[in-house]
């Protein structure tokens, strides 16, 4: 009985993530973006495009300029990750059609910056909620596996096309500002869904590792992995080597300066490397993560 209470549960907080996404790029365009010939990059960035230059209805260009790369999502991800995405861009038309949004600003600074904010917590949410405001990843796949470029490859190459059109035809500094607006909008979709616990990978590899991996468990509560390596292999020296264990644990961002502090007091001549992940789950990370 508890499972599709559960899974209710979870339906309805994606449903309201992806509303409120919607609400927040309505929000982006109507408000700032749109009133003031400003481009974000994607699809979004052709339709405002499109709008801009031939004065069609924004709502109308938004649903039909993302339908052929929905379709692709169809054959490239799922049928439900294509049906959730048609729904939340029709849902984005509707409310571009329908809401009237105050015009907020005429300022370009202020425009390009809180513009690409409120564009970039529209779409990470709507990434959360399990749906694209925006078809341009979805073009990317679909080019990768019949190219040699890679996904940032291809939306770059695709944005310097959409920025280059703006240039020629409404003038540099209209650009250089989208430009702006496009890179406020990625920061934010990264945080939104990344957050501040976005994860963070770290190895130790120290001569005193049996007290730091007591310390990391005991006092920090991090779970431990311990690979067997060898340490040495010095130029003047390359003959002597000894075993050592290099420890291997995920910590949020925010605990990174704790955890090396803790491991340099030890020993400050502990070799750490760290390395971003994108999702953790399992082991004792929910729990502190809760705790922190």
């Amino acid at each position: 009985m508890t499972q599709p209470g559960l899974k209710i549960e979870e339906v309805l907080k994606d449903v309201v993530t992806v509303i409120i996404g919607i609400l927040f790029c309505g929000f982006a365009l109507k408000g700032f973006l749109v009133p003031n010939s400003f481009f974000d990059g994607g699809v979004t960035g052709i339709s405002l495009l499109l709008h801009e230059l031939y004065h069609f209805n924004i709502a109308y260009v938004i649903i039909i300029a993302n339908i052929p790369f929905i379709i692709m999502g169809m054959f490239q991800v799922n049928k439900s990750f294509a049906l959730k995405t048609l729904a939340c861009v029709i849902g984005l038309g509707l409310c571009l059609q329908f809401i009237q949004y105050p015009v907020i600003t005429s300022d370009k600074l202020l425009v390009s910056i809180f513009g690409g904010v409120f564009m970039g917590l529209g779409v990470g949410l709507s990434i959360r909620g399990g749906c694209a405001l925006d078809g341009i990843e979805i073009l990317a796949l679909y080019t990768l596996k019949r190219s040699s470029f890679t996904i940032s490859e291809i939306i770059l190459g695709i944005n310097i096309i959409i920025f280059l059109i703006a240039a020629v035809e409404l003038g540099l500094p209209t650009a250089l500002y989208s430009i702006l607006t496009y890179y406020t909008a990625s920061r934010t979709i990264t945080f939104v869904i990344d957050g501040l616990e976005e994860y963070t990978a770290i190895n130790i590899i120290s001569g005193q590792s049996e007290i730091i991996k007591e310390r990391l468990v005991m006092e920090l509560g991090r779970g431990i992995t311990i690979y067997k390596g060898e340490r040495g292999f010095m130029k003047e020296s390359f003959d002597v080597h000894q075993p050592v264990d290099i420890i291997f644990t995920v910590v949020t961002r925010l605990e990174v300066r704790r955890l090396k502090n803790l491991v340099h007091s030890i020993d400050p001549k502990a070799f750490i490397f760290t390395n971003s992940i994108k999702e953790a789950a399992g082991g004792v990370l929910k729990k502190k993560v809760r705790d922190h």
